[in-house]
């Protein structure tokens, strides 16, 4: 059995130096993985800092959008808040406060229950008597997002706009 071992030993060692020189028989990668290391690490951080200013720019776009709408609710409560212009408004940059800068601006519109698409002023005398005159309030909101990283190819501030209609409650 002897001579069995030593027949496989002295294959293994001649198969070996076939295969690899000696010192080399366990390669050293730890130098190669450092390298492509050092190459992807950067590529990996503007992946990850990118992905967080697109999430800043969403959730300011979300807040900006919320705040129309916080506005326009406050607005459709009643007629007299509908031409509430200052609360309004208010209203709207008060629910956007993470977000700098934020500007509101709130219309009011008719429309007459047949469909028929009029202004305000003249709403009494052509909307007949049947029909109901429908008051809709408008908010726009806009805002401005500062990156916390300028790009060389987007543009240094992002603006943002939001707009809710509702009907106002009569």
């Amino acid at each position: 059995m002897t001579d069995l071992v030593k027949h496989m030993q002295s294959d293994f060692l001649s198969q070996r130096s076939k295969i690899a020189a000696p010192g080399a028989w366990m390669p050293n990668d730890i130098g190669q993985a450092m390298v492509e290391l050092a190459l992807v690490f950067p590529i990996f951080i503007l992946l990850l800092i990118g992905a967080a200013e697109f999430g800043r720019l969403a959730y300011a776009a979300i807040e900006i959008s919320n705040a129309a709408r916080a506005g326009a609710s406050y607005g459709s409560l009643s007629l007299n808040n509908a031409s509430d212009f200052p609360n309004i408004r208010l209203a709207a940059t008060t629910d956007a406060a993470n977000v700098a800068g934020v500007t509101a601006t709130a219309t009011i519109s008719c429309a007459c229950s047949t469909g028929a698409a009029l202004t305000c002023s003249t709403a009494a005398s052509n909307c007949p008597s049947p029909a109901r005159i429908i008051h809709y309030v408008t908010v726009t909101t806009s805002g401005t997002v500062d990156p916390l990283f300028h790009y060389p190819a987007l543009p240094r501030t992002f603006t943002l706009t939001g707009r809710a209609i509702m009907r106002v409650e009569e």
